[in-house]
């Protein structure tokens, strides 16, 4: 059975992206999350020994959570991802590997940024569409966005903090994937006790 992506994501809310440059340190950001009640988090490949922080992560999730994986741009590592244990995939731009991330059974959510990216990712068969960076036309733009595609799921991604957020979701927003906001320095060695703080204002956000 596939993974309703999307259905996930409509019911949490919130996708933590794990982005640092220590491998120890990125699973123990990832483990955190989930422990405080993040559901769903995503390690991006250029965190060092990603991989190896997707299995890890993925082997103390409690029951319910997702683990994924991030700017995911090829063929090549859609099949690393998958041998590690992803249950998704996560991209920056319209690339090669949401094709292959689907013929596998991977739902994708694809990051695009104007109309044409947004069909042209759904016509590539990604599961949802990775508004990024977000920031740039802010919530105004995804609710032009979302009147020609009322279909399409949209994650609003880039520079999400916890101000901006409710805007997204009133905009339309399935979801929204947040990084720095919410995961700061954690993945790279930081204070795990405000990582836990700012995952507790970030769900009570969203609930």
């Amino acid at each position: 059975m596939t993974l309703d992506l999307t259905a996930e994501l409509a019911a949490t809310r919130l996708l933590a992206v794990i982005r640092g440059t220590d491998p120890a340190a990125a699973i123990a950001a990832g483990t955190t999350l989930l422990a405080e009640g993040v559901r769903v988090v995503e390690v991006a490949l250029t965190t060092p020994g990603a991989l190896d922080a997707i299995a890890a992560i993925r082997a103390a999730a409690p029951p319910g959570s997702l683990v994924g994986a991030g700017t995911v741009l090829t063929t090549a590592a859609v099949a690393d991802v998958a041998a590690a244990g992803a249950q998704f995939v996560v991209t920056p731009a319209v690339v090669d590997s949401i094709g292959e991330a689907a013929r596998r059974g991977l739902p994708v959510a694809a990051g695009a940024l104007t109309p044409t990216e947004a069909y042209a990712a759904v016509r590539a068969g990604a599961a949802a569409v990775k508004l990024f960076p977000a920031s740039l036309g802010g919530p105004a733009y995804l609710k032009a966005l979302r009147d020609p595609f009322p279909d399409i799921p949209f994650v609003a991604v880039g520079g999400v903090g916890l101000a901006e957020l409710p805007g997204y979701l009133a905009a339309g927003a399935v979801a929204v994937g947040v990084g720095g906001p919410l995961v700061g320095d954690a993945a790279s060695g930081g204070d795990l006790d405000a990582l836990r703080e700012r995952a507790r204002a970030y769900l009570a956000a969203v609930a």
